[in-house]
């Protein structure tokens, strides 16, 4: 038998810095989602946690009671949607006490509401992730299998940057010199490149319908 095939390769992602700061996970996520540009008919957003209000979830159960969203009203609002649009997904994180930032952590917990709404809201989009270590050794992977975790929970597709230098996904290391500490990690920017190019080609598999 003969699947139809929907035949658009245009891939729309969002780049999502967990960091409480601009340095040098934002500048990890940029480039990422500058490389996606250069793959060809790829269209990005960028969301940075820096300033935002973030509160942790409640478990009131409001989300699942009512089926109408979050009971707390914060900038996570103006996040969801970006997340139930987008095709896949970049998530970086520094690396604190081996895994993740706690912003990062409550915009994935308070994605309880939006999963309570549509079980299916996430449902094979692919994800990606970084982390981004002062120490070349600093829990990045760890950290970035926190990040799978989630991705497997809510049905989606997680993906790293292949066998070779980048198997879970991006491994950043700062030298604790911010932005810069980060662009000068050639060997962890690779893994960045390397994970964004399956991220892409994954989710072009996803649209196309491929069987």
């Amino acid at each position: 038998m003969n699947y139809p095939v929907q035949m658009s390769s245009s891939v729309r992602l969002l780049g999502l810095s967990g960091s409480p700061r601009d340095g040098s996970t934002a500048l990890a996520v940029r480039t990422a989602l500058e490389y996606a540009s250069s793959l060809g008919d790829v269209t990005t957003e960028f969301v940075s946690l820096k300033g935002k209000t973030i509160n942790p979830c409640l478990h009131c159960d409001y989300c699942v009671r009512k089926k109408k969203g979050c009971i707390q009203k914060d900038d996570v609002q103006d996040i969801s949607p970006l997340m139930t649009e987008t095709d896949g997904w970049i998530l970086g994180t520094p690396v604190y006490q081996g895994s993740l930032s706690a912003q990062l952590k409550a915009v994935l917990d308070r994605c309880r509401a939006v999963v309570a709404s549509d079980p299916a809201a996430f449902r094979n989009k692919v994800g990606a992730s970084i982390a981004v270590g002062g120490d070349r050794s600093g829990g990045q992977e760890p950290a970035i299998m926190a990040i799978h975790a989630f991705y497997m929970a809510n049905e989606m597709i997680p993906v790293g940057g292949g066998p070779f230098g980048a198997n879970l996904g991006g491994t950043v290391w700062s030298k604790d010199k911010g932005a810069e500490g980060a662009r000068s990690d050639e060997e962890g920017m690779k893994t960045v490149r390397k994970t964004v190019k399956r991220l892409v080609s994954v989710c072009r598999v996803v649209k196309e319908g491929t069987r």
